[in-house]
């Protein structure tokens, strides 16, 4: 189908950009800009914890012919476990359509863990894998299902980042589209552009003890003339 397609060309350009990011960041991003970065967040340039936001479109991989693009929206929340991993959460409401059968509205409930292969940088790509609870609306029915996903970020400033991903579901049932057809469950992809917004340092400085040696207590005469 050529919205399928299409669909598949965007998520193979999110993956090529994965190869050309190393020398982008490095040869590209003003080391000035890194620096004010550094200032909010220390060594990093991307903080603890963000909230995000995207909107975009889904298209399902169903039992039916003619599929179409659908309206999907997400918000969720993040918290970096390390240098280059986090965990994520997030509510995504979406739709599922096939031209003269059906329109239906979805939602599902989502847990990642997410790789942010080079976070020192301002522009990244990520990587994610992760799990779900789908459900119709008002929870008529529900189902399990496994997702996974990547995409790229550019900060434009050290508190929001700007995303661009495409991610792929597989539902542990055939009944999503309301017909059962064939051995495979039913499955759909998502993409979409959103913003994280970031805040709290990911390290804090080691306190001094009262009487632990440092550069100033074993060199008083020096450090009494400055």
């Amino acid at each position: 189908m050529i919205n399928r397609t299409n669909f598949y060309s965007i998520f193979c350009v999110i993956f090529s950009l994965f190869f050309v990011q190393k020398n982008y960041s490095q040869e590209e991003i003003n080391r000035s800009t890194i620096e004010t970065f550094n200032k909010v967040y220390g060594l990093e340039v991307r903080g603890k914890n963000a909230f995000s936001i995207a909107a975009g479109a889904t298209i399902p991989n169903g039992d039916y012919a003619d599929a179409l693009y659908e309206v999907y929206m997400h918000i969720g929340y993040k918290r970096f476990l390390g240098p280059h991993i986090n965990i994520n959460v997030g509510y995504n409401k979406y739709n599922i359509a096939f031209k003269d059968i059906s329109n239906q509205g979805f939602m599902s409930f989502d847990a990642n863990l997410e790789v942010v292969p080079f976070s020192k940088s301002i522009f990244s790509p990520f990587v994610y894998v992760g799990g779900g609870l789908n459900a119709s609306n008002y929870f008529e029915r529900t189902d399990s299902k496994i997702q996974g996903g990547a995409g790229f970020e550019i900060l434009i400033s050290p508190l929001v980042g700007i995303k661009l991903l495409g991610e792929y579901n597989m539902l542990f049932t055939d009944e999503l589209d309301g017909r059962v057809y064939g051995e495979s469950d039913d499955a759909f992809w998502r993409g979409a552009i959103g913003l994280n917004f970031y805040f709290g340092k990911r390290g804090r400085k080691r306190s001094v003890k009262k009487n632990e040696p440092t550069v100033i207590n074993s060199n008083p005469i020096i450090h009494a003339k400055n």
